[in-house]
């Protein structure tokens, strides 16, 4: 098949060719003809075209036929690389000779990462000045990889290839063609990350800190990265040096912007609220929790929201976000998640002689910390409430500070899989029975059981587990 199209392809290439000889000699007739290439395909145009010789060589060499698609209705937004622009690709490769060293299929993908469903014009480009639109190359988990395009200096696209001069708008029948000055390559998460000029703190952070992270994010993942903007970093520094953050804790702040896996705003919104990990380490050396909320946006530990979704790389996805998300202690989880709002009221009573936000944000390896705090639901507290017929506010401070402290465990980092039947929670308030045989239960010396309904929220300085019933202090 890719022959006959060849062959075809050439036919064409000769009449046109003849075509235009024969109306140069034409002395009889003194108005000039030309040939419209707006009455020929991408393809056929790109045959005419001496220049884009070894574009035309590489999409009849390629899997997927590209000669027949892109000779197709479309409308189609064809990145052109020139003659040099595929030289210098093969001239990167020590392997490369010619377009036929190059792997079939990575050659179909490579051209199809130069190709954009519809007709997008450089005033489209130009209008919008920067931003991100889909190829027809496949990135992570079968998702169209993302192409970053600015207009600032010229029309780039993903900071590597540019439109040359006069190579902009060249119409077609079934589209428009760009001719660019570069092969843009398939993007990783860190190649999107360095076109675009908005997350230059973010790469100068990967680069700086410990952990080769440009080496890790540049492997096979995939990843989800959320990536803060410069004036996230900006605003995260508060006057200092990206130089004067520890190169080892900086490495773990940026890791807890970074997931595993291809997580989609999609995905994201379909979950509404809940927890999932990220490659940071909490205490204990388990992977970090973070707390997402898409009720409203979607919001990352409650302090970062997403700006930018769902770009698309040959190893995951970004989403560009609005804060840098530091690293979580057990009250910002509480903080974040709206569930533990009337805890949240109760922790921070002004009248307790015992300051809880204090004491829980003291970090992993400081005594009191690691800390494992059975955190009450406000279901749990309202039904507290209900059932004592009174207001969180007329509890008297030395009972909800012993209520308090039966919920919290200093010096211990108790995950789930920790707990076993009759096992001894020592609370600050004394102890406590978990059982686990038909679901992790708590007992309290009242003989109240509370069910453990989510558990394991990593911090930084301990972790969390959610209880639909208040533990009390011992009412007798």
């Amino acid at each position: 098949m890719k022959t006959l199209t060849a062959l075809k392809s050439l036919c064409l290439l000769s009449f046109v060719s003849i075509f235009l000889h024969s109306c140069s000699n034409d002395d009889d007739n003194n108005d000039q003809i030309t040939i419209d290439p707006s009455k020929f395909t991408i393809v056929e145009n790109a045959i005419a075209t001496p220049s884009l010789s070894l574009l035309v060589e590489a999409l009849q060499a390629a899997d997927g036929n590209l000669v027949n698609v892109l000779s197709g209705t479309g409308p189609f937004t064809v990145l052109a690389p020139t003659n040099d622009a595929f030289q210098d690709l093969l001239d990167s490769n020590s392997n490369w000779n010619t377009i036929n060293d190059i792997d079939t299929a990575v050659l179909q993908q490579v051209l199809l990462n130069h190709v954009i469903s519809g007709d997008v014009k450089s005033t489209d480009l130009t209008s919008l000045g920067s931003g991100y639109t889909k190829t027809n190359a496949d990135g992570a988990d079968g998702n169209k990889l993302s192409l970053y395009f600015s207009t600032s200096n010229g029309v780039m696209f993903n900071g590597i290839s540019t439109v040359v001069s006069g190579g902009a708008d060249l119409i077609s029948s079934n589209g428009t063609v760009h001719v660019v000055d570069k092969v843009i390559t398939l993007p990783t998460v860190v190649d999107h990350a360095i076109a675009n000029p908005e997350f230059g703190s973010l790469v100068s952070a990967l680069g700086a800190a410990d952990g080769d992270l440009v080496s890790v994010l540049s492997g096979n993942g995939p990843f989800t990265v959320l990536a803060p903007d410069n004036n996230a970093f900006t605003s995260f520094l508060n006057g200092a040096a990206l130089a004067d953050v520890d190169t080892s804790m900086l490495s773990q702040i940026l890791l807890n912007h970074v997931m595993s896996g291809t997580t989609l705003s999609t995905d994201l919104i379909n979950l509404g609220t809940g927890y999932s990990n990220t490659s940071a380490t909490g205490a204990g050396g388990n992977a970090m929790s973070i707390y997402i909320n898409a009720t409203d946006g979607v919001m990352f530990n409650g302090i970062s929201t997403v700006q930018v979704a769902d770009i698309v790389a040959t190893n995951g996805v970004i989403h560009a976000i609005n804060n840098v998300i530091d690293l979580p202690n057990v009250v910002d989880f509480a903080l974040a998640d709206p569930e533990f709002s009337t805890l949240v009221t109760a922790l921070t009573r002004d009248d307790l002689t015992t300051n809880f936000v204090q004491v829980l944000s003291t970090e992993d390896g400081t005594s009191p910390a690691p800390f494992t705090v059975f955190a009450p639901t406000n279901m749990a507290f309202a039904n507290l409430l209900n059932e004592l017929n009174t207001t969180l506010a007329d509890i008297d401070e030395p009972t909800l500070k012993a209520t308090l402290n039966h919920h919290v465990v200093g010096g211990l980092n108790v995950v789930s899989t920790d707990l076993t039947d009759n096992f001894t929670v020592p609370t600050l308030g004394g102890n406590i029975t978990a059982n686990v045989t038909g679901g992790a239960t708590l007992t309290d010396t009242n003989n109240r059981v509370s069910n453990i309904i989510a558990v394991d929220v990593q911090a930084s300085n301990g972790v969390i587990h959610a209880i639909d019933k208040v533990v009390l202090p011992s009412l007798q």
